[in-house]
């Protein structure tokens, strides 16, 4: 993880001054320095780990589950799903708001221990008599609530780098996070070696399955990681420039530091930002909720197929968002963030558009079964239900195709495979820059002033999203069919183009904004 921080790391603060030199020493000392990027690097641990207590379950709910409670249907799953991005989105703000005033160690730590403890609950979630799902939702909505730290990284590592470096350590956190997303379910298929029995140790009443394996490694990077942050971390804060800055998180004094400078924060760049960033996280939270409907209903994939094919793409996408996260530190150099952003956009745009439905090939219709099987008619639990359930969950031979019941199934042209991994590549290459771009762009707006309020604003945004996202495909798929849904995605990112367009010249860096620091306008 350290790797990832250490190109940033050798790059100066200012024109040609390295570590060791007098003009150097006069803005930042050696010893300072090192510090500053060991806090960061740690923070590129903790959101990795963030991200991966998030998804090394995400395959084994829907068993586990069924197992601890057959009370459970798939309607509770999607609350299940969905109680992790809530947690996030009331702890987000709060936590953020709480690194305002308090050293960022505080919440951090605090968010990590509520982490841990809901690790432990969910690995006794089959102990109590009755009830059980309940306490699994409890113990996925504290996970949610200790990942709202994020909130906390970004802006600890916004207000410790100089706007030379920002872009970089907000590319390589982004990529930590991709990571985190990648492994947890390699973690999860590692544990599913251990079998569903497992061992028990039975004076504290502790099960070692392949469901509760993946969160006590878990808890135990967690805890590891608050071992780390206490010995480590250390508060830092510069301007701009990359000059030292006074503030309340500070531990110590320096002879350098100085004043925050005057000015307000442009608020309609703020909010322009926030309402960019909620569509990125929706379109993404749409895509993959929809991944695997739509290939069941339109290539007749079984469920078993769709879960193999569709978990390669995902990781296939995850690898593609790394790539796309190192590159994009070289060419927000030459063209420069707004103009990223701008791009990843419209190579979203012609992601979706290439999804739209044509010709006159039409997909294979189920008509054996009255129930759907591939997509839910009520609630949105029961579209992630298809990636848990085994095909010998229902019946021998399952019935596969675009289920009868879906009218537009009867008129709707299929989308062609070709189609399908084309658009796929475009929206993994158009996703993860824009996510990054989008943090950065905010991070500079905000300028050197404490960032945790509204980081943690702006990752609320992105948990609403995530709930909101497959709760708007679920029911548009469902009803009207893949061209009207995707044909309103084409929409609303193009009304999102519009607004960029409107707020671009807004979307300027604090220092910029106030003639403090030139920058090339791009």
């Amino acid at each position: 993880m350290a790797s990832l921080g250490i190109q940033a790391e050798q790059e100066p603060l200012l024109g040609d001054r390295t570590p060791g030199s007098r003009e150097w020493d006069i803005i930042e000392t050696e010893e300072h320095y090192k510090s500053r990027w060991r806090s960061i690097r740690i923070l590129y641990l903790t959101m990795f780990l963030s991200s991966v207590g998030f998804s090394i379950v995400m395959m084994s709910i829907w068993p586990y589950l069924q197992k601890i409670d057959q009370t459970a249907d798939a309607s509770f799953l999607g609350w299940v799903i969905a109680s992790f991005s809530l947690g996030q989105m009331v702890a987000s703000p709060v936590f953020g708001l709480w690194s305002n005033y308090r050293p960022r160690k505080e919440p951090l730590i605090v968010s990590i221990f509520i982490s841990v403890s809901a690790n432990c609950l969910y690995a006794y979630v089959h102990v109590p008599a009755s009830h059980n799902k309940y306490y699994m939702l409890a113990a996925r909505g504290l996970v949610g609530i200790g990942a709202g730290n994020v909130a906390v990284v970004r802006s600890y590592i916004a207000g410790a780098t100089s706007l030379q470096e920002r872009t970089n350590s907000m590319a390589n956190t982004s990529a930590c996070q991709a990571l985190g997303f990648i492994l947890g379910p390699v973690f999860q298929t590692c544990f599913a070696l251990i079998g569903e029995k497992g061992v028990t140790w039975e004076i504290i009443k502790l099960q070692i399955n392949m469901y509760t394996a993946p969160v006590l490694l878990g808890a135990f990077l967690g805890v590891l990681n608050i071992l780390l942050i206490l010995i480590i971390l250390r508060e830092h804060r510069v301007d701009d420039s990359g000059r030292q800055c006074k503030n309340i998180n500070f531990e110590e004094g320096s002879a350098y530091e100085v004043q925050l400078p005057p000015g307000n924060i442009d608020q309609v760049a703020v909010v322009a930002t926030n309402v960019l960033f909620f569509v990125v996280l929706f379109i993404f939270a749409l895509f993959e909720t929809i991944l695997t409907p739509l290939t069941m209903d339109m290539y007749a994939w079984t469920r078993e197929q769709a879960v193999l094919y569709d978990g390669i793409i995902l990781a296939a996408l995850g690898l593609e968002a790394v790539i796309v996260f190192m590159g994009i530190k070289l060419l927000s150099k030459k063209i420069g963030e707004r103009a990223i952003l701008l791009g990843g956009l419209i190579v979203v745009w012609v992601g979706f558009f290439i999804l739209l439905p044509w010709g006159n090939q039409f997909p294979k219709i189920q008509w054996e079964d009255l129930n759907n099987n591939s997509i839910p008619n009520t609630t949105f639990g029961e579209i992630i239900i298809t990636l848990w359930r085994s095909p010998s969950a229902d019946h021998i031979e399952e019935p596969i195709g675009c289920p009868a019941e879906q009218a537009w199934c009867l008129y709707t042209p299929m989308i062609h495979l070709a189609q399908f991994l084309t658009s796929a590549v475009l929206i993994g290459m158009g996703y993860p820059s824009c996510n990054v771009m989008s943090y950065t762009l905010y991070s500079k707006i905000l300028g050197p002033k404490p960032q945790g309020a509204y980081m943690g604003w702006l990752t609320a945004s992105g948990s609403a999203a995530r709930i909101l996202g497959p709760v708007f495909i679920s029911q548009v798929y469902t009803s009207w069919g893949p061209r009207w849904a995707f044909s309103l995605v084409c929409g609303i990112v193009m009304l999102s183009i519009t607004l960029l367009g409107a707020v671009y010249r807004r979307l300027i860096a604090f220092s910029v904004r106030h003639g403090r620091t030139p920058e090339q306008a791009r």
